[in-house]
């Protein structure tokens, strides 16, 4: 029995000439790649190295006020202007504690041979800080004789942390004022089913009918009721406030003993399936 010689097979296939050389050479290429980016990540590093990142600080914000400064200057105050003649040293004994060996005695007040004076409130109405850890208060003080009069304290801290005043007082005048601001001109509401809503609600509000006033509120207003109890008399501007959703009502009410004022209120307003709410009036209570 006789087999049949086997043949190898070359089967020979036609590639073009650019395939052979990326073949053959694209592991230099790629070694060559790598080489330049390497150059290129240490000539960066070189020219602008990498720095740690510095966390951002706030900017700091203002000072709170120092309420026993303020304080000490008022106590200093009341016990400056308030004086008996009868009794010149209630006088000298209630400034001892504030005044030092540099001082000459009631901080140099002498009080007149007659008459008396009390003072019936007091209030820090400006600061400045003409030195670092030094504070110039003005201190409004009503007298009973005098009348009203600004008072100006300089006090500063010692290095125990201490309050102490830092020379005597100065009479002085009352901060800048002026004529009352007239509103700018708004836009009158022309809905009356709005003035309506804010009437009711108003009149509610001042009266203290909490359960009455819930029927013209949002489901999420907060609002406070005035613990003094007044009569709706008349609304008799009513405008939308600047910007959008809030309406100012200029109102006159009277309170159980027949006086009269005329106030303003704020009012957020807001349209709930079709009908006027209130969500606000002048005041936030959570804030």
């Amino acid at each position: 029995m006789s087999t049949a010689p086997v043949h190898a097979r070359v089967k020979v296939a036609a590639r073009p000439l650019w395939q052979i050389r990326v073949a053959r050479e694209w592991p230099r290429y790629l070694l060559s790649a790598l080489a330049v980016a390497g150059l290129a990540a240490s000539a960066r590093f070189a020219i602008d190295p990498p720095r740690p990142a510095t966390p951002k600080v706030a900017a700091p914000g203002p000072a709170p006020p120092d309420l026993a400064a303020e304080g000490f200057a008022s106590l200093f105050a009341r016990s400056y202007l308030t004086w008996n003649a009868a009794d010149p040293e209630a006088h000298e004994r209630n400034l001892a504690s504030f005044i030092g060996a540099g001082m000459e005695p009631n901080a140099g007040m002498q009080p007149p041979s007659s008459g008396e004076q009390q003072v019936q409130w007091t209030e820090v109405v400006q600061e400045r800080e003409p030195l670092p850890g030094e504070h110039v208060y003005t201190v409004a003080a009503q007298t009973d004789d005098a009348g009203l009069l600004y008072l100006t304290v300089s006090v500063v801290r010692t290095a125990g942390g201490s309050l102490a005043l830092d020379g005597y007082p100065a009479f002085v005048g009352g901060p800048a004022t002026g004529p009352a601001q007239a509103q700018e001109h708004l836009r009158e509401v022309n809905e009356p089913a709005l003035a309506t809503v804010v009437g009711r609600a108003l009149r509610n509000y001042l009266s203290a009918s909490g359960s009455e006033l819930a029927a013209d509120l949002t489901s999420d207003a907060r609002v406070s009721l005035p613990s003094a109890t007044l009569s709706l008399e008349s609304v008799q501007h009513l405008d939308w406030a600047p910007g959008t959703g809030a309406v100012l009502a200029i109102v006159q009410v009277q309170d159980a003993r027949g006086a009269r004022y005329t106030l303003a209120y704020e009012l957020d307003v807001a349209r709930v399936q079709g009908r006027w709410e209130v969500s606000a009036i002048q005041t936030d209570p959570n804030g």
